[in-house]
């Protein structure tokens, strides 16, 4: 992977896993979260990975390309999750899950 490709995820990685994390605890905040189950935990789940492939690709891991492509998955489910609510921190999550899962498909092509 050459350096412009590897910064470019990284700085897409960084950027959804705060989203994530911020639209998680803005979903414990909301008045009824019974309802935002699923958002939560896809949120968690798209933080993690994407961690975790930042950590790989940062140590050189010969698997960075098949974790890219699982990345994407996980960023593009947990986007159609968030894009299902109106909250502005849930499109801004789905915002950045989509551009992310977007450079993770470059890299994993």
């Amino acid at each position: 992977m050459e350096k412009e490709q590897q910064n470019q995820l990284l700085e897409a990685l960084q950027a959804c896993q705060a989203a994530c994390n911020q639209c998680f605890d803005a979903c414990l905040e909301e008045d009824h979260v019974g309802h935002m189950t699923t958002c939560l935990r896809l949120d968690r789940e798209c933080a993690d990975m994407c961690a975790y492939l930042a950590q790989a690709v940062q140590r050189g891991s010969p698997f960075v390309t098949e974790l890219a492509a699982v990345c994407a998955k996980i960023c593009e489910t947990c986007a159609d999750e968030c894009a299902k609510h109106d909250d502005e921190h849930c499109q801004q999550c789905a915002k950045m899950c989509r551009e992310c899962a977007q450079v993770c498909r470059e890299v994993a092509a």
